[in-house]
């Protein structure tokens, strides 16, 4: 039989082996609570992540657009005319060369290419000749384009670049808007999506280039007129080888490098392309009647 002291020896090692099955079940309450939070803090992350590479996405296949208030009346370009209105109030800014224009053009990698094609070339490129002309055939009609090589040097390097490379034979402008503020064609993905590019990716030139970094200015749109050409993009600095065609002024933030204009023929192929509408009547999506560019050669 049992003593007292028996007794209570073993009483006190049930209670040790309680109160260590207490702990025990402590910690493991703690650490499902530190897990259980991990993985919530994962799953935002994952969240914040798919939705800004998603927005990114949605960028890309929106670019050049806005919804800024219309253009000021008398501010339009003759029908026939391809010189840039500009210098005035709400108009592209007047231009002025940077110092280091064309002085190190630089082309770093991107999202895959769409279609194949080498970088161009890196480094100084010249400003002269000043001005370069080029044809665009397209099914739809001729495109001429004057390219400003010396406002836009990287820019027209890169194009030309694409051009001479076969770039953009036989690809579709897969983007018209129609509405009361933007009217453009927007061409050079080969892939139609308006999310394809080059492989790589270029800097802002002019007019982002005139205001100083982070001017309030920046986020304001200004005219561009009826036969600008320029850049689409993604955000700043991000310029590939999708490029839009002012028929109709439009306006924009001055975020969209403008590198040539369009001459009159031109223009009036872009007229008839925009007067077949949007594909389903809207007023910004695939041109209702397709367009292809057949080839882009320097006259």
């Amino acid at each position: 039989m049992p003593t007292n002291e028996q007794r209570r020896e073993t009483a006190k090692r049930k209670l040790e082996r309680q109160l260590e099955r207490r702990e025990q079940q402590a910690k493991r309450r703690r650490l499902l609570a530190i897990i259980g939070g991990i993985v919530a803090v994962a799953a935002a992350v994952a969240l914040v992540v798919t939705f800004v590479l998603t927005d990114k996405d949605k960028d890309k296949k929106t670019d050049a657009s806005a919804t800024p208030a219309p253009s000021s009346p008398g501010a339009s370009a003759p029908a026939g005319s391809t010189a840039l209105v500009r210098g005035g109030p709400g108009q592209l800014p007047a231009f002025k060369a940077p110092a280091d224009l064309g002085a190190n053009c630089q082309y770093p990698a991107a999202q895959p290419a769409s279609k194949p094609v080498e970088a161009p070339k890196t480094g100084k490129v010249p400003t002269d000749p000043a001005t370069i002309s080029v044809s665009m055939a397209t099914n739809e009609g001729n495109i001429g384009l004057l390219l400003n090589n010396n406002e836009a040097t990287c820019t027209v390097n890169s194009f030309i670049s694409l051009a001479q490379k076969g770039f953009f034979n036989d690809t579709p402008c897969h983007r018209l808007t129609t509405s009361p503020s933007l009217g453009v064609l927007q061409c050079g993905d080969p892939s139609g999506s308006g999310s394809g590019g080059p492989g790589y990716q270029f800097a802002n030139e002019y007019p982002t280039n005139q205001y100083p970094k982070d001017d309030p200015a920046l986020a304001q749109p200004v005219l561009y007129p009826r036969g600008a050409l320029a850049m689409a993009n993604a955000g700043a600095d991000t310029n590939g080888s999708q490029f839009f065609l002012v028929y109709k002024d439009s306006q924009l933030p001055p975020n969209y490098t403008v590198f040539g204009t369009i001459d009159a023929t031109g223009l009036a192929t872009l007229d008839k392309i925009a007067a077949a509408g949007v594909a389903g009547g809207g007023q910004d999506g695939k041109p209702a009647k397709p367009v292809i560019i057949k080839s882009v050669l320097l006259d």
